[in-house]
């Protein structure tokens, strides 16, 4: 599978990193607009082929795909060009700036006969397969009630500082993880009803959001909770995402470094669940970066037409609704009404 990336910032080395931990693959160009950025990163890897216009890679190097890895506000730009010369494309999340954007880029790909991925790496990170695996075997019943957090102090904006001057911040970025992440566990939803807040004074974003929906065929109550208020925390193990869902025949918790327990009426069950560990990950952000693998390996089989792959364009676009539905409810502090059917 002979594959050529657009963009190459922080994390296209880490997405790269993934895909050579799978056979069969071979990243064939790099493309950035400042060139000296892809020549860094070819020379790391050993790509050979690098370029400042897409366009031209794709030309020359007759990709299989192109892994977008750039900013949401050229996703749609980069999407289109790859469709107009019939490559299959993988985007990074945010998947687009608005629901209709979003709509557009499916459609653009359905037209000229390729694939869209979205590549949502946060629904496989390990610990969070282990809960979709236990609610899966129906030890703990019918989920009734269900909490997701990611809550942390980590000083986000000293490391990102770019961050300080979006409009849409924390339900943008991180939310569009953890929306995904309650739609892999509970599947769609069908209400919503969200509250923001600024605590940053000196940005001009939301920092925190709770997200309450009612979700999935057995009508669940979840809970999203996002932070990155700087606050101290106890629990603050920054990146690890917590979950809590409470079933009619038992329990299912995720906490602190990455330990799953199952309580039932036999007991509880407790059992980490770490994840795998790669050489060219970051410690600190291990579980975020090893979950690139399982999501690569998943969009590869979808390529190859081995299974259908999870995170398509067409599932990703019911993700950027519930973002942006979020922000509509905050904004007329109302209920949201939603079709679960919606394509």
């Amino acid at each position: 599978m002979r594959i050529g990336v657009i963009g190459c910032g922080f994390w296209a080395r880490f997405q790269i990193a993934g895909w050579r931990e799978l056979g069969g693959v071979e990243i064939v160009g790099l493309c950035n607009r400042t060139r000296e950025k892809a020549e860094r990163l070819g020379r790391e890897f050993g790509v050979a082929g690098v370029y400042e216009d897409a366009g031209e890679m794709i030309e020359r190097e007759r990709p299989d795909v192109v892994d977008v890895i750039t900013d949401v506000g050229t996703h749609e730009l980069f999407v289109r060009l790859a469709a107009e010369r019939g490559v299959n494309v993988i985007c990074q999340k945010p998947m687009a700036p608005t629901p209709e954007t979003a709509e557009e880029m499916v459609a653009a790909c359905r037209a000229a006969g390729v694939r869209l991925f979205v590549h949502e790496n946060w629904r496989w990170q390990a610990p969070l397969r282990q809960i979709k695996a236990v609610l899966g075997s129906g030890v703990i019943g019918r989920p009734l009630r269900a909490r997701v957090d990611f809550v942390t102090g980590f000083p986000v904006f000293a490391n990102q500082p770019f961050l300080r001057e979006l409009e849409q911040f924390i339900l943008t970025d991180i939310g569009s993880h953890i929306l995904d992440t309650a739609r892999f566990l509970f599947g769609e939803a069908t209400s919503l009803y969200c509250q923001t807040q600024r605590v940053h004074a000196d940005i001009r974003g939301e920092d925190v959001a709770s997200v309450i929906m009612r979700m999935g065929a057995a009508g669940t109550m979840v809970a999203c909770n996002m932070a990155y208020a700087e606050n101290a925390l106890e629990h603050d193990r920054f990146p690890e995402t917590y979950a809590f869902v409470e079933g009619e025949r038992g329990s299912v918790e995720l906490g602190p470094d990455y330990w799953v327990r199952t309580t039932t009426r036999g007991g509880t069950h407790a059992k980490r669940h770490p994840p795998p560990r790669y050489a060219w990950a970051d410690p600190a952000y291990d579980v975020v970066q090893a979950s690139i693998v399982a999501c690569n390996a998943d969009l590869l089989a979808g390529l190859r037409g081995e299974r259908a792959a999870e995170t398509t364009g067409e599932d990703n676009v019911r993700t950027v609704r519930l973002v942006f539905a979020a922000y509509a409810s905050a904004a007329r502090d109302e209920v949201v009404k939603l079709d679960a059917g919606a394509a």
